[in-house]
């Protein structure tokens, strides 16, 4: 794989070899009179576009669920790197703003290293464009170099909808004939419904709100069952067992903590929906105690007020019978989002376009 001087990349004609990693790299080679090109070579970059991501999360959401749960294990083991997600923000455009979440992860089959790059843009909703939009850099480990880009928004609605489902399955143990609520009906919502299907769930009813209520009926005609659509979100949590909030909101909203009862798991995806109160009086759980308190998140401002003893312990720590559900209280998932899961997402699917022939593959971009 290298040359005689040490570089792994060699000179002139091209020649495509494959790593001991199995990366594909293109090397130059030297002409037959000994003459080079003198242009150094490097690995063949891959793109995965939106349509390939989607249709290899749609049919392999169970093992995705388990790429995911696997990370979440590692990560507290310490074998993750997830460093603080970065905001890019407009001071004239409160509402809008751009991350990049890098993250590396050690101890699955290959090591794995990358920057998720998302923006969050509401007013696309009103031009018929999704909320957001996202790329993953993909790194090789052994050389550094950037060896894919993926389409991610679904990679990200993906790695959240696992998340919710793996919370779901550790607080809620019915899975059958209880009311799920969804509290704004978008991507996000449809993808966890999508996992929580996958992962045998199976509601004799669901009831939904959305601020459109076209967007709500919309969500409501692509459900099997009994469906509602219902005029508040307190509508929905006073009926519902199991409660999505999947929303854009930027404050804290739902303040009456007297609706939540102990029968009442509550997948808080959006972060900023549930007022202090709320959290106060629940059993709160987190998929990592210091990123969830950033950016003025429900959780973040209850820590505030009541001390970091409100959060019960992380998603992790329930997979491995460190902490327990409550089933006096009720019990509240609100996950931050860690970048190392899209970095696991992403190179589970990249792994899977690419052996499948399914990656747009550039062999002149380095």
């Amino acid at each position: 794989m290298t040359s005689s001087d040490g570089c792994p990349y060699c000179v002139a004609s091209r020649e495509l070899i494959i790593g001991v990693d199995g990366m594909e790299l293109l090397r130059d080679v030297n002409f037959p009179d000994g003459s080079s090109a003198g242009k150094r070579s490097g690995p063949i970059f891959k793109i995965v576009t939106g349509a390939t991501v989607s249709e290899i999360i749609d049919s392999r959401r169970d093992e995705l669920r388990e790429v995911v749960r696997g990370v979440y294990l590692r990560y507290h083991e310490g074998l993750s790197t997830n460093p603080e997600s970065h905001f890019l923000k407009f001071p004239d455009r409160p509402r809008d703003r751009i991350i990049a979440l890098p993250a590396g992860d050690r101890g699955g089959e290959v090591d794995r290293a990358g920057i998720k790059w998302i923006s969050s843009f509401p007013g696309n909703l009103a031009q018929g464009l999704p909320r957001a939009s996202a790329v993953i850099i993909l790194n090789d480990m052994d050389t550094g170099f950037p060896v894919a880009c993926l389409e991610a928004s679904a990679i990200s609605a993906a790695r959240t909808a696992a998340s919710a489902a793996l919370a779901a399955r550790e607080l809620h143990r019915e899975t059958e004939g209880q009311v799920l609520g969804v509290i704004g009906c978008g991507p996000i919502a449809r993808a966890v419904l999508g996992q929580l299907e996958a992962d045998g769930w199976s509601f004799r009813r669901t009831v939904v709100h959305d601020l459109d209520a076209a967007r709500s009926d919309a969500f409501r005609r692509g459900l099997a069952g009994e469906t509602a659509a219902l005029p508040s979100a307190a509508a929905v949590v006073e009926e519902s067992d199991l409660v999505l909030f999947a929303t854009t909101a930027g404050e804290p909203h739902f303040l009456d903590a007297t609706l939540f009862k102990p029968r009442h798991t509550v997948l808080h995806i959006s972060l900023r929906d549930l007022g202090t109160e709320v959290l106060r009086d629940a059993q709160n759980i987190v998929d990592d105690p210091v990123h969830a308190l950033r950016e003025k998140t429900s959780m973040g401002l209850s820590v505030e007020l009541h001390g970091n003893s409100l959060i019960s312990g992380t998603l992790a720590e329930l997979m491995t019978g460190e902490v327990e559900p409550d089933a006096a209280r009720p019990r509240i998932f609100s996950p931050f989002g860690l970048g190392v899961l899209d970095i696991a997402v992403a190179d589970f699917v990249h792994g899977i376009a690419a052996t499948t022939g399914r990656s747009q593959n550039i062999l002149d971009f380095y």
